[in-house]
């Protein structure tokens, strides 16, 4: 039986632009909400948002078994192909179309660089499902891109900000990111989500056993993504009411690299996999955990980088509002691909 997408996950589009539309008008008409989130910071971290973040992450982190890796790593050519893919042709192809589309606009070129290098560790799992794809792959390459940000994900943003636009000649913009910062941002919103989401299945498991955990358990936290990433972009907007007008706009420059990226990742990662000859379920596995993207993580270190009130985070945002559309259409691309040149 096919898959069917669930009604959250379904309309995720529409409750993410009403959110923003929320959002702008408690800005509007409470234009002191900014005293108030700004009240509730220690120091730069905003306390609500911290927690917002650090909830977003968890369910997708929870949900990965890491106990596969081994097992994954004995197909060393799906695991290098799903490698390349993801942590040299789709972070260098992000870097490209930012700075093609956005180099006049540091700010959103920033932001979508941050996209670049956040890999896909939620949603994947959702397309792939959609897409007749193998399941069990799908977790091996989720489980391996975790790891893979935990210890990458610092040192490449310092890598495409802070040293190549200037190696390259692109360095006319005054646009830097500490190390320290982003490294500090990773260990909080992905190291503490990943460590309660690795103790929290280890655990659970052991006690409840692995059917009541992906039967019960994680059905219920699932939806705290969406609510946790909902609450986040209220916030967010209810601090932009001044710039209402520029807003529709601003979504269409980011938008546009946005959706390039993802067609050109899915179906270079599709040809490249079909003539290596591997098979279709794997082949899809591989297209669209390279395909999507970590907009959780790449929210929560813009802000924590950033600010709230910045355009990194903003751009952020609008990932997820183009994303899913988007790869609804690949899905639906990547089986009609499957019956021209698998059946």
């Amino acid at each position: 039986m096919q898959p069917k997408l669930k009604f959250l996950d379904r309309y995720l589009t529409l409750w993410i632009f009403l959110a923003m539309v929320v959002g702008v008008g408690l800005g509007y008409f409470f234009p002191n909400m900014s005293i108030v989130t700004d009240s509730l910071s220690l120091g730069t971290t905003n306390i609500p948002l911290a927690i917002g973040l650090i909830l977003m992450m968890y369910p997708p982190l929870a949900k990965v078994d890491y106990s596969l890796l081994p097992k994954a790593f004995k197909d060393k050519k799906v695991i290098g192909i799903s490698l390349l893919l993801n942590w040299v042709v789709g972070t260098v192809l992000m870097f490209g179309l930012a700075v093609l589309f956005l180099r006049n606009e540091p700010d959103y070129m920033t932001g979508l660089i941050l996209i670049g290098l956040a890999r896909c560790i939620a949603m994947v799992i959702v397309w792939s499902d959609l897409a007749k794809a193998n399941r069990e792959y799908t977790a091996f390459l989720v489980a391996l891109n975790s790891i893979f940000q935990i210890l990458s994900y610092s040192f490449l943003v310092w890598l495409f900000i802070n040293v190549l636009p200037e190696k390259l000649g692109l360095a006319t913009y005054n646009v830097s990111v500490s190390m320290k910062d982003v490294t500090e941002s990773v260990l909080i919103f992905l190291g503490i989500p990943f460590l309660a989401g690795f103790l929290s299945r280890y655990f659970l498991v052991k006690s409840k056993g692995i059917e009541w955990y992906n039967r019960i358990f994680v059905p219920k936290i699932s939806p705290i993504t969406l609510y946790a990433l909902l609450f986040t972009i209220i916030l967010m907007f209810s601090l932009k009411g001044d710039k209402i007008l520029e807003l529709p706009m601003d979504v269409v420059k980011i938008a546009i690299p946005l959706i390039i990226y993802f067609l050109l990742m899915f179906f270079v990662s599709f040809f490249i996999s079909k003539s290596l000859k591997v098979p279709y379920e794997r082949n899809a596995s591989i297209a669209f955990t390279a395909t999507g993207n970590n907009f959780e993580l790449a929210i929560a270190v813009a802000i924590a980088v950033f600010g709230i009130h910045s355009p990194q985070a903003f751009v952020g945002v609008i990932g997820p509002l183009v994303e899913v559309p988007v790869l609804i259409l690949l899905v639906r691309a990547s089986l009609w691909l499957k019956k021209r040149y698998y059946n």
